[in-house]
């Protein structure tokens, strides 16, 4: 019977750790471009929510997954209005981000 208890537990906390295990974190790089005065920033293997330069003028998603643009610092206000600027950045794309203020990698 505790031989029998302690696999269900066993299979409880494998289950459970299964589901809260986080989604995995893009590979690459994320290269932002704002003038030629300054250095290319550049954000190793990024995870989560990153701000922008205030300058930034274009973004380049070198990653294995796709970014997501975002109008504000936070990461909460996406951009859609401008068509000049795309939201979502597929792995191996650029894009115009004059008015970025953040992106998003998962």
């Amino acid at each position: 019977m505790r031989r029998i208890a302690l696999s269900a537990l066993f299979a409880a906390a494998t289950l459970v750790g299964m589901a809260a295990a986080p989604a995995q974190a893009a590979s690459g790089q994320v290269v932002v471009y704002s003038t030629q005065f300054r250095p290319l920033d550049v954000y190793q293997d990024p995870h989560g929510c990153k701000k922008l330069p205030l300058d930034t003028h274009v973004v380049f998603n070198m990653t294995n997954s796709p970014i997501k643009v975002y109008a504000d610092p936070f990461c909460t206000i996406p951009i859609t209005e401008d068509p000049t600027t795309v939201g979502t950045l597929e792995p191996g794309h650029g894009s115009h981000a004059g008015g970025a203020g953040s992106f998003k990698a998962p």
